[in-house]
């Protein structure tokens, strides 16, 4: 074959190229397309499932009242404890899965615990505040968290209290040890009082 005739077959293997290249890059596309909506749908299933799951502990839990207000004498009060960390959230005690949806109870945000004596006052960012009146107190313990998020073993501080007849745990972490153990401390002693103290009263 002569070099005219094999350079003249070159535009035809060219243009073969381009078309069997072209055809594979849009099946190609094609199945990119193909995968890309079954991810999406999937996770609008997934989102809708949340959802229907989160309405619907909220239509449960619809007879929880809400927790009290913080008092406008306690935003200038002197706290006997306090610490900045993370507000986990709010579950029914014995059952960390177990959030409670109802009045933003369930959200983890960033915050502020303060021990008073008129009880704890939690302080969220992005949420409303509230307290847990001395009265409502029940327990406290260290543990690894609740639902939406889980640290190292006693890495976050358990309030067990009353809202309302339903008993209830907010799980705390704080930014630094050393105020874990104070909130710790002090929070012992103000919901087991010493013996000196239980006599007094």
């Amino acid at each position: 074959m002569s070099a005219e005739a094999s350079l003249s077959g070159l535009p035809e293997l060219t243009a073969f190229a381009e078309l069997t290249l072209g055809t594979r890059a849009a099946d190609m596309t094609g199945t990119y397309l193909g995968y890309l909506g079954i991810t999406v749908a999937i996770i609008a299933v997934l989102v809708l499932l949340i959802w229907l799951g989160w309405r619907g502990r909220k239509r449960r839990q619809k007879d929880l009242p809400a927790p009290e207000e913080v008092p406008a004498a306690l935003l200038e009060a002197e706290p006997r404890a306090a610490a900045e960390g993370m507000v986990i959230g709010t579950v029914s005690a014995g059952d960390y899965l177990d959030r409670v949806a109802v009045h933003g109870l369930g959200v983890r945000t960033n915050g502020r615990l303060e021990v008073h004596p008129e009880g704890v006052a939690i302080f969220r960012a992005g949420a409303p505040n509230y307290l847990i009146g001395a009265q409502s107190l029940e327990h406290v313990r260290t543990d690894r968290g609740v639902v939406g998020k889980f640290v190292e073993r006693d890495g976050a501080l358990i309030i067990g209290w009353k809202l309302g007849d339903h008993s209830v745990e907010t799980a705390f972490r704080a930014r630094h040890a050393s105020a874990h153990q104070e909130l710790l401390a002090e929070l012992q002693s103000f919901i087991r009082p010493s013996d000196e103290e239980s006599a007094r009263s």
